[in-house]
């Protein structure tokens, strides 16, 4: 492997493993869309222990564990395609190379490709393990009893909330596997289209999650939202 390419696939893993590590510093300076999120869904489970019927709730949970299943067996069928190249032989791996991709040794054919693969398989994993927790909080919310005392619906809600954040961090987390997959199939033609995929999905990221117009409107609703959190 050349020297090019070992440094387009550190900057690689140094945006893939750095993401969440700087993600966290910025929620805590400026906000992010994914942390600011995690106030609104506590606020959700806390309007939803005031609710005698809970079929809003159960319908909007439904349709995100049907969100989850779709991700999921798409990514499965994206992980297949890479796979059947990968293993199929080294007539398939050089059939692949001849519609385009950058002339390299088998070998680091099989690497590009596989880098491709372990993204998408870590994504698959992550939205796995959220359906799981998904079904866990619809659960709760099916099981939830009438609570008379504020105390109890806190308690409630909170709990619930505990449940729901993690499941949704993993969806998000198997979402950002998509980018990153791309990002290393840039590779297959070249470590400068590496190293410009992976900065721009990047940099996407990061704006998507503090400057944009979604990020923005959740942070108001944040505001909104959070005084109400902290009254018992």
């Amino acid at each position: 492997m050349t020297i090019s390419n070992g440094l387009a696939l550190g900057l690689f893993f140094l945006c893939w493993l750095g993401y969440g590590p700087l993600l966290a510093v910025l929620a805590r300076r400026v906000g992010s869309l994914n942390d600011d999120m995690i106030i609104v869904r506590r606020a959700w489970m806390r309007v939803m222990t005031h609710r005698e019927v809970r079929i809003v709730d159960s319908q909007l949970m439904g349709h995100t564990i049907n969100s989850g299943g779709f991700f999921a067996s798409t990514n499965l069928l994206l992980i297949a395609a890479v796979a059947s190249v990968l293993f199929g032989g080294e007539q398939a791996l050089q059939g692949f190379a001849s519609v385009g991709a950058e002339a390299v040794p088998v070998r680091v054919l099989e690497a590009k490709l596989a880098l491709v693969l372990v993204c998408l398989a870590r994504g698959l994993l992550d939205f796995i393990w959220s359906i799981r927790q998904l079904n866990y909080a619809l659960a709760l919310i099916g099981a939830a009893p009438e609570v008379h005392t504020e105390a109890d619906r806190v308690a409630l809600g909170e709990a619930a909330a505990n449940l729901l954040n993690p499941a949704l961090s993993a969806f998000s987390q198997g979402v950002r596997g998509y980018y990153f997959a791309l990002a290393a199939s840039a590779w297959l033609f070249g470590p400068h289209w590496l190293a410009l995929g992976v900065a721009v999905v990047f940099c996407l990221l990061v704006w998507r999650q503090v400057g944009s117009p979604a990020a923005r409107a959740v942070r108001a609703t944040r505001r909104l939202l959070e005084p109400h959190l902290t009254q018992r």
